[in-house]
Parts: C-alpha cells; sequence; structure tokens
C-alpha cells in the first residue's frame, strides 16, 4: 500500500476498532500527522486514561506503552514496534536498581517516568521533567533521596534546589549526544537565537541554554515568545509541531557529536512507522501486558505525583 492507503486503512480500522491513536512528540511526521493526541510520555498515559477506547495504541517506546497499561489496566494497549526500548530506561535495571536503594537505606526514591514497570514498583514518587523540581522541592530538606535514572536531570535538579540526591548512572542518548561545539558554532551564526534545551541534557549544554524545560514546555516557549529564532537542544521530532504551530518563526536543531548531518534523533523512537502501526491495529498486536502486582505497585508513586502536582498547583 501506498501512504495514502495506509492512512486511510488506519483512519478505518481506529472507527472500527474504537481505537485511539496516541503520538509522542519524538515519533516522524507521518506518525504525528495521523495521530489523535500528541504528548510528553505522561501526557499521553494521562490522556489515555480520560478516552473511552478500547484500544490505545502508544506510538512512541515501550515504558510509554507501560505507563498507559499502568493507569488503563482495562484496555488493550498496544505498541507499533515491540524493539522500541529507551536508552534512558533500559540504563536502569530493576534489579540493579533495587540493590541500589539496599545500599542506601533512609532514602526516598524519586524515579524519572522514563522508567520500566519494575522501577516504578521500586518507588515513591515518580516525576516528569515539567513537575520533578517542585515534587523534589516538597520533601523535607533533611530528607535524603534517590534519584534515578537520569544523572543529567538529577544534577540539574540538585543544582536548583540544593539538594544532594543520590543519582542512579544513567542517561539518554540523544540528550548526551549534543555537541558543545556545534551549538556555540550555531549562536554564532544565528546570535539573535533563543538556546532551548532539554533538562536531560549535559550540563554545558543546559549552562548556554536561554530556557530549559520538558519537551511540551519547549513547544509552549516558542509558540508564546516574541523571539523569531531558535536553537533547539532536544529530539528534532519536535520541530515539525514548532514548525506546524509557528510557520513563522526559524528552528535550529542542534546537531550530535558523530553526525554530520543537522539533526538527532532517537533511533528507538524512529522503529514506529505508518506500515507498523496499520499491522498493529489490523493484528491488534505487540501488547502491552503487565504482571497485576507489578501494575499496582507501579500504579501508586504515579497517583502520589498527580496528587502532589495538584496540591503544588503545577
Amino acid at each position: 500500500m501506498n501512504k495514502l492507503q495506509l492512512i486511510a486503512e488506519i483512519n478505518r480500522l481506529k472507527v472500527e476498532k474504537n481505537a485511539i491513536i496516541m503520538a509522542h512528540f519524538y515519533q516522524n511526521n507521518d506518525i504525528q500527522d495521523i495521530a489523535d493526541f500528541i504528548g510528553d510520555s505522561l501526557a499521553l498515559a494521562q490522556q489515555a486514561a480520560k478516552t473511552d477506547a478500547d484500544i490505545l495504541v502508544i506510538c512512541g517506546v515501550h515504558f510509554m506503552g507501560e505507563t498507559a497499561k499502568i493507569l488503563s489496566p482495562n484496555k488493550k494497549v498496544l505498541i507499533p514496534d515491540k524493539e522500541a526500548g529507551c536508552s534512558l530506561a533500559d540504563s536502569c535495571p530493576a534489579d540493579a536498581f533495587k540493590a541500589f536503594i539496599k545500599e542506601h537505606p533512609g532514602h526516598k526514591v524519586i524515579s524519572y517516568v522514563n522508567t520500566s514497570a519494575e522501577v516504578k514498583a521500586l518507588t515513591d514518587v515518580v516525576v516528569t521533567s515539567t513537575n520533578a523540581v517542585s515534587i523534589v522541592q516538597s520533601f523535607s530538606k533533611d530528607q535524603k533521596i534517590i534519584f534515578g535514572p537520569d544523572r543529567n536531570l538529577g544534577n540539574y535538579i540538585n543544582s536548583l534546589t540544593g539538594r544532594n540526591m543520590v543519582l542512579w548512572d544513567g542517561a539518554c542518548h540523544v540528550h548526551e549526544q549534543f555537541s558543545l561545539e556545534k551549538l556555540i558554532e550555531l549562536k554564532k551564526e544565528y546570535p539573535l537565537a533563543k538556546i532551548i534545551a532539554h533538562p536531560e541534557c549535559k550540563q554545558t549544554i543546559l549552562m548556554l541554554a536561554d530556557f530549559i524545560g520538558s519537551t511540551a514546555s519547549l513547544l509552549k516557549y516558542v509558540q508564546r515568545s516574541d523571539n523569531e529564532e531558535f536553537i533547539i537542544a532536544t529530539e528534532s521530532g519536535i520541530l515539525h509541531q514548532m514548525k506546524k504551530s509557528c510557520p513563522e518563526k526559524i528552528f535550529i536543531p542542534v546537531p550530535p557529536n558523530d553526525s554530520t548531518c543537522g539533526c538527532n534523533e532517537c533511533s528507538f523512537m524512529r522503529l514506529n512507522t505508518l506500515e507498523k502501526l496499520y499491522h498493529c491495529l489490523k493484528n491488534e498486536t505487540p501488547v502491552i501486558e503487565i504482571e497485576e502486582g507489578i501494575r499496582l505497585k507501579a500504579e501508586k508513586p504515579i497517583l502520589k505525583m498527580l496528587k502532589l502536582s495538584k496540591k503544588l498547583g503545577l
């Protein structure tokens, strides 16, 4: 089938099966354009839980499908490619993280949402890049904290809060690879451009940023800003939504260290394609499944985060 036929079939199957397509900002343009909802990882799960759809197709990576299943246990959750993992989530195996926690008694465990269900089940409260700083600050200053798995986000939170959280040594391969040298060159080429970055980036990148925030926050920033040029240090998929909502503005992606191209893409996110999405809906596979005991344990820190976020007015 050609692209138009695939789109038509996907839309037909969606109606026939009462399915909804959820896409992360880092998906390719075709996936974003056919999605019913586009957002950050937790926003996808929250939105999915609000729908009356029988089937949720999560176009993202595996932990995002798990998070949707945790919050929507009675819905069938699908992901177009079961090999769509996450370097950050994979950098924190549950058994190793459990041992790490045991090595630090008396610590509360705060985990980034970019983790497996098994790691969430070991966690006291889950956070996102949007609410992490506020939730960490909600704990008493003398409370010892373990933060995982992203050391860059953890270091960023420590720098803003004055905390000394014990950090798991994990990172996102995309945000680790941004070239400081190329960023400096871009700033010289576009001196009026605002540098905006995701907090998963290294500190050397964040130190040059005019604004630091989650993917959704970066999108809102460029939409609200009077500036016309932006240098973007996050996965380049977000540029599609930026260009759609602000066609008059200029967006320049920061390249990775080991590439001559002008973009930095997540190879796992890009495993999802229109063709795989079609087969996923048609055959209702691959299915995301979580053992119920793990799901219930993983649900608690997510619900705690949502409760804290509401209390803190986030």
